[in-house]
């Protein structure tokens, strides 16, 4: 609980820095390694225990936000898209917090294999890529929003021109599909029951967001979607995305008491 508590302070205070657009940029680029290993600490001490993994769905939470929060500092080396650590930061460090006060008990999942930890690390880097997708559509539909009604405000200032924004967002759907493609191809190494491994709802709105992010760049490519358009088609695909590993896992353990296997 210290440990995440420091974290979830050193994420605020990384996210106050980020919105504010202070002049010590050096400073809130440097805040969140340190949140970052922490919560990573913390987080593998929940997860782990001996030979043994415990992913209950605080802890698949926590896990999801951490990596989330780590490719968006590692890309904003890159890119413009620190602004985004005002929204991800914050988060993340509320999750960390809630997977050390409810820890899910310890299970009895032993170690995995190599073909699963691929699978693990392909789901983890497309739905990381995917949110940060998300999080770049709510601020292009705050940045849309506010040059329709020609307000500028401070955000408005601070946010890269239209034309930039929506090239970061294309970027990360088009990386995002491609890993969450070899994400549902991987997964097929597991099936043998869908029904019996408690996959089927899951399987089918994965392919379902699948489809949803394939059909809004297929749209960009050939129609040139934009603006609006891709706005509502990134949400709406990031939020069938969601409901295939949250929705699906809140169900099972908390209503129905099972696992995914």
């Amino acid at each position: 609980m210290i440990f995440s508590a420091i974290a979830l302070i050193i994420y605020l205070v990384a996210a106050a820095l980020v919105a504010r657009r202070n002049t010590y940029q050096a400073l809130d680029h440097w805040l969140p390694p340190l949140a970052l290993a922490l919560h990573g600490w913390t987080l593998g001490h929940h997860v782990f225990h001996g030979g043994a993994v415990t992913i209950g769905i605080n802890e698949a939470i926590s896990l999801f936000t951490w990596q989330s929060a780590l490719l968006l500092w590692a890309l904003c080396f890159r890119e413009p898209l620190k602004m985004m650590g005002a929204a991800i930061y914050p988060i993340a460090g509320l999750a960390a917090m809630i997977a050390s006060a409810f820890p899910s008990p310890i299970s009895n999942i032993e170690s995995v294999d190599w073909k699963a930890r691929t699978h693990i690390v392909l789901s983890l880097l497309s739905a990381g890529l995917l949110t940060l997708a998300a999080v770049q559509a709510g601020l292009l539909a705050v940045q849309d929003r506010l040059l329709h009604g020609r307000r500028v405000t401070p955000m408005a200032r601070a946010l890269p021109p239209l034309q930039t924004m929506e090239r970061l967002l294309f970027q990360l759907i088009g990386i995002g599909f491609v890993l969450l493609s070899l994400t549902l191809l991987s997964g097929l190494w597991f099936i043998r029951d869908w029904m019996a491994q408690h996959l089927a709802h899951k399987t089918v709105l994965s392919i379902t967001a699948w489809l949803i992010f394939g059909v809004l760049l297929w749209g960009r490519l050939r129609h040139g979607w934009r603006g609006r358009a891709a706005i509502r088609w990134t949400l709406t695909g990031y939020l069938v995305l969601v409901l295939a590993y949250f929705g699906s896992k809140l169900v099972l353990e908390q209503i129905l008491g099972e696992h995914w296997s």
